[in-house]
């Protein structure tokens, strides 16, 4: 090796990031083993580098003893004397030992590292780039498919999707574009492992970041997500400025900003609801787009008692249990869900046609 060498290190650090210096105490590292594992030797030995020219030296180190049990660790004190004088016992003394043709491995070896080092530090700028992204939204291209895992490219990095993280509406093809929300990024020997889901919460969430300013500048707040991916979801939401409404904002000019997100994800229906820290106002609209006459609070059971118009209660309790499902995922809140006709042979209650104002939004 020789100064162009030294040269080629210089300009990697300036391209690449890697310290000139690191590289070169990884190549001396990696010649201890070359040299021994080609020279079938077990000597303690040092390599050295010249900073300068590039020149490398095998150095032995031996150990000055009295009693030489093993020549290739040890030297008497009189034959280190002969090579320094200052020599005593327990002195390390470095014999030159640079084979001819070591220039050769040398090179090979030092290639070798170089290529790994930069293969490394590729990796970690990947993952640095991606780690930051997590529980963010990427978008990509479907490079391919087997039996369990959808493979997305990112870019410098390929992300994959468990299938079981596709909603039951994803149907991508080759080269489709697909938005994926980042749930766990991995530094693993084979590089950055990122994993990608389409079911997930916060999938829903970062796109209501994205399409409504709002939301992005602080003013409006998601307070809190409810999704059975490909079927429906419902947000809670909070305007910290009594003049913005929360609800519209997140719906949009004609339902535009909410359609948009409901097309990129299939057609899932969403209902949008104001948020509030009054309990009994706040799972009334988390039962949108139903009626509510009634909530009762039991504050000790943690459920909410609602009461509903008989014609509501179906679509009060929705197709399987959906609506109350996930209004009580929202709400943090059991549901307990009772028509106006149960409530009266139940509790006596007497029937009313009020129902209990609600701020919602339901679009699919």
């Amino acid at each position: 090796m020789n100064t162009d060498f030294i040269e080629a290190l210089a300009e990697i650090e300036r391209e690449k990031g890697i310290g000139k210096e690191v590289l070169i105490e990884a190549i001396e590292a990696a010649l201890i083993s070359s040299y021994k594992r080609n020279f079938n030797t077990a000597q303690n030995v040092r390599v050295d580098i010249n900073r300068l020219t590039g020149v490398i030296r095998v150095y032995a180190r031996k150990t000055v003893v009295d009693e030489v049990l093993d020549p290739r660790m040890e030297i008497s004190l009189y034959a280190a004397r002969e090579i320094n004088p200052n020599y005593s016992l327990d002195d390390i003394v470095e014999i030159e030992v640079t084979p001819r043709d070591f220039g050769r491995i040398a090179a090979q070896t030092a290639k070798q590292v170089v290529t790994q080092r930069i293969r490394e530090a590729e990796r970690g700028l990947i993952y640095n780039a991606f780690v930051d992204k997590e529980e963010d939204i990427v978008t990509g291209i479907v490079q391919r498919m087997d039996t369990r895992n959808l493979y997305v490219d990112l870019g410098k990095v390929e992300a994959v999707m468990p299938l079981t993280e596709m909603m039951p509406t994803d149907k991508f093809k080759l080269n489709d574009r697909i938005k994926g929300y980042i749930t766990r990024v991995e530094n693993t020997t084979k590089g950055p492992q990122i994993v990608l889901s389409r079911t997930h919460p916060g999938l829903l969430k970062r796109l209501f970041e994205l399409e409504v300013p709002e939301i992005y500048d602080g003013v409006v707040e998601i307070r809190s997500v409810a999704r059975e991916a490909g079927f429906r979801s419902k947000i809670a939401v909070f305007s910290r400025n009594d003049d913005v409404d929360p609800v519209g904002s997140c719906v949009g000019p004609k339902g535009a900003r909410v359609q948009t997100i409901v097309n990129e994800l299939r057609g899932e229906k969403i209902d949008i609801v104001r948020w509030s820290e009054n309990v009994e106002e706040f799972v009334a609209n988390a039962l949108s787009p139903s009626k509510v006459v009634e909530v009762k609070v039991l504050e000790d059971e943690k459920t909410a008692r609602v009461i509903v118009p008989d014609y509501q209660l179906s679509l009060a309790i929705g197709i399987k249990g959906q609506n109350a499902r996930l209004a009580a995922k929202l709400t943090g809140w059991k549901i307990d869900i009772k028509s106006e006709t149960q409530a009266e042979e139940e509790f006596g209650r007497p029937r009313t046609e009020e129902a209990l104002p609600q701020d919602s939004a339901s679009f699919d």
